[in-house]
């Protein structure tokens, strides 16, 4: 049985939204399928990709056959990259996980509060002038 990884149309007219699926590749676009990996709703800004990684990569070791379509929405997952090169990708998550991360909130604060330390001192030059 060739199992392909497919996009299954769901939604409205004219408002379409898609599962991910394992299907034989025998079977119709939206007949019977194997098992739902992820969705992906094209119509939302930004567009809204949803997959189960550690099933899609499940699926590709055992040799299903991604649709173009569906390649390049493995690769926004990230399980294309996991699953061509194991190791690269594993090297890749470890640095991003040693690097400390930021909150772009605790940026604003500490830029904050040097603005506020600058605004204080310019505020006390003016003042030991005029005396």
């Amino acid at each position: 049985m060739a199992v392909k990884l497919r996009l299954m149309r769901m939604g409205k007219k004219k408002q379409p939204t898609y599962r991910v699926v394992a299907a034989d590749s025998r079977s119709p676009r939206n007949g019977r399928f194997i098992e739902i990996i992820g969705f992906y709703e094209p119509r939302q800004e930004p567009s809204v990709v949803r997959i189960d990684n550690d099933r899609a990569l499940h699926w590709l070791r055992h040799g299903a056959q991604p649709t173009e379509r569906v390649e390049k929405l493995l690769k926004i997952s990230g399980a294309w990259d996991n699953f061509r090169d194991p190791k690269e990708a594993q090297a890749k998550e470890a640095q991003a996980a040693s690097t400390p991360q930021v909150e772009p909130s605790l940026i604003e604060a500490s830029s904050g509060e040097a603005q506020e330390a600058s605004g204080e001192t310019a505020q006390a030059e003016p003042a030991s002038q005029a005396s």
